[in-house]
């Protein structure tokens, strides 16, 4: 295995003039197609575990989300044309001479799912549907090969993963929690952060639920408690000046709010689709290396587009513990075919400290998070990896 370790030619973030952050959070239409692909994929999992002991080839990481139609008010609201999930994807259809079934793990599971996390869209207010298909030999081959004692990587893919986070992007990750405090909020929440040297500027989107927000005195009373309530929050992350913007798209003259029925904008047109959204870490930070990859609903086992992002975050968060001051950008370039515990390549970059003073943590966190990829296929199946 080649690594290399080099000293980042940028500051540290946080000692950068400029920083955008966003996340999309859990009812979002693409954090949606996100968490239900990556269900899917556990649910599968399980099921061929189950069956026969091991987890034969799938990825179910293809995901649309179509809005629906509704008209909301204060006080109340109506679905006029229901949300449509549609589920796709590669899957084995038969597990130890039995027929795997698909559909019924696909529908059961996004049910599941969507009764837990979003409370207010009713069982009629979406239709679920799926269409999957069985693997290209090839790809079955290597990823149920039994003669192997590591998994072969089922496609030549990187990861890329960051530590530790600044101090914007752990005020982005609060701010999603403060809204659970609000009954009139529902789980379609959005924020944009643009830091410019020590001023922070929050732009939050929270759906309100029509039911449960009488009038527009309401509404008003409830956007300014949010703003506060952030307020509040981000004192205890950072003591940069922070300025909170909630529901900027309203035009009261107009009588526009950010109302919903079902407290997500899947509700009224606004569509999702896996990969759009968060990355693994649960942020999107174009200021930062990302990998493209739409790791949710990938196989655990061998598809190094998710393994390899959740692998190159641990390894940065091991590096940067151990080093004092370091900001740390991990790398990680698999070869079809090869071994997963094997990459063609790790690459890291040091910022803050020196990159001498990285090279023994570097290797020994390599090493480590390499050989544990049994533990790591163990945490997806189990729900303890973040997904978006």
């Amino acid at each position: 295995m080649d690594l290399r370790i080099t000293q980042a030619a940028y500051e540290p973030m946080d000692q950068r003039t400029i920083e955008m952050v966003e996340r999309k959070g859990i009812g979002h239409p693409d954090t949606i197609c996100d968490k239900v692909a990556e269900e899917l994929s556990r649910a599968l999992s399980r099921y061929y575990l189950g069956s026969c002991h091991r987890i034969l080839h799938h990825n179910v990481d293809k995901a649309l989300l179509v809005g629906g139609q509704t008209q909301a008010w204060f006080g109340g609201g109506e679905i006029i044309e229901p949300i449509r999930l549609i589920l796709s994807g590669r899957a084995a259809l038969a597990s130890n001479g039995k027929q795997v079934p698909l559909g019924r793990l696909a529908v059961e599971t996004a049910r599941g799912w969507l009764r837990e996390h979003l409370p207010c869209l009713p069982d009629e207010g979406i239709i679920v549907d799926y269409l999957m298909k069985p693997g290209s030999v090839d790809l079955c081959n290597l990823v149920e090969a039994e003669d192997c004692s590591v998994p072969l990587a089922n496609d030549t893919s990187l990861g890329v993963g960051h530590a530790p986070l600044s101090e914007t992007e752990r005020l982005v990750l609060s701010v999603e929690h403060v809204m659970e405090e609000f009954d009139q909020v529902g789980q379609d929440v959005k924020i944009m952060a643009l830091r410019r040297k020590e001023r922070i500027d929050l732009t939050v989107a929270a759906a309100f639920i029509s039911s449960r927000t009488p009038n527009e005195e309401t509404y008003r009373m409830v956007k300014e408690e949010i703003a506060e309530r952030v307020r509040e929050a981000a004192a205890r992350v950072t003591e940069r000046e922070v300025q909170v913007w909630v529901n900027t798209g309203d035009k009261p003259e107009q009588d526009s709010y950010f109302l919903t029925v079902t407290g997500t904008s899947a509700e009224a047109g606004d569509d999702g689709q896996v990969g759009r959204g968060n990355r693994v870490n649960g942020l999107i930070t174009p200021f930062r290396p990302m990998s493209m990859e739409a790791a949710a609903g990938k196989n655990p086992v061998s598809h190094v587009g998710k393994i390899y992002n959740v692998m190159a975050g641990r390894i940065a968060s091991y590096i940067a513990e151990a080093v004092e001051g370091a900001e740390v950008a991990c790398y990680i370039l698999s070869q079809i075919g090869k071994p997963i515990n094997d990459p063609m390549t790790v690459h890291i970059e040091v910022a803050g400290a020196c990159r001498d003073a990285a090279a023994k943590p570097a290797q020994e966190a390599v090493e480590q998070v390499l050989s544990r990829w049994r533990e790591l296929q163990t945490d997806f199946v189990h729900g303890r990896c973040q997904i978006a």
